[in-house]
């Protein structure tokens, strides 16, 4: 039972991990070489992974996505959707779209003469699934070599941690308090339930025993020898 209760611990922190880490912001720094516009089809289980914004019907199994390609300072390609959030999940409240894709188109630049900016984004990129990771913003910045803060994440998970040390000091007590006394007068009453089954097992053999001494006394005695 150890392991399957370190199993499912697990399979729950992977849970959370992924999601905590799918939604959060994440921040690149990158040099922008391009936009473009893209049809995409939306008639399958991906579709979670595209933006569902209040204005879009539910029944669209494809639409125009923004792109914006990118290249980071080791030469990796990044790929980022331009997407609105709308009033959905995660909650960015992104509506600035068309804003943002022309800010990219401008932000554009060479390996000759680069021009560095950080994207702050969402969502993961995959290949095989083609999905992509959602651009919620982007600026410039003086280099590749720009450290940065992610004080979004650190205010979240520290308030999710706090959120967490509560929870889990209102068990403690609450086991303490309820649970722990409660199972003490379960075992104290099985306690007494079972000495008094002992004590009436003894009584039953003592009375078992005086009735065979007693039968015992009507026995016939052998004839007295001469």
């Amino acid at each position: 039972m150890r392991y399957v209760k370190w199993t499912l611990w697990a399979i729950l922190a992977l849970i959370v991990g992924g999601f905590l880490h799918y939604t959060l912001p994440q921040h690149d720094i990158v040099r922008v070489v391009g936009t473009y516009q893209e049809r995409q089809d939306l008639n399958d289980w991906t579709r979670i992974f595209w933006a569902d914004p209040d204005d879009q019907s539910a029944a669209l199994v494809n639409r125009d996505v923004q792109f914006i390609q990118a290249v980071d300072a080791r030469g990796r390609e990044r790929v980022y959707r331009n997407e609105d959030t709308g009033w959905s999940w995660p909650p960015y409240f992104k509506f600035d779209t068309a804003n943002l894709q022309t800010r990219a188109e401008d932000l554009k630049s060479t390996a000759a003469n680069p021009q560095w900016v950080v994207v702050t984004h969402y969502g993961w990129r995959n290949q095989v699934l083609s999905i992509f990771p959602n651009a919620v913003s982007i600026r410039p910045v003086a280099g590749p070599d720009v450290r940065i803060i992610p004080w979004v994440n650190i205010v979240i998970l520290t308030v999710l941690a706090g959120m967490l040390l509560l929870l889990w000091r209102m068990w403690a007590q609450f086991r303490e308090r309820t649970i722990e006394p409660a199972l003490a007068e379960v075992g104290e009453a099985w306690d007494r339930v079972d000495d008094r089954a002992d004590a009436a097992r003894e009584r039953a053999r003592g009375a078992w025993g005086r009735f065979r001494a007693w039968l015992g006394t009507w026995r016939a005695k052998p004839p007295p020898r001469h």
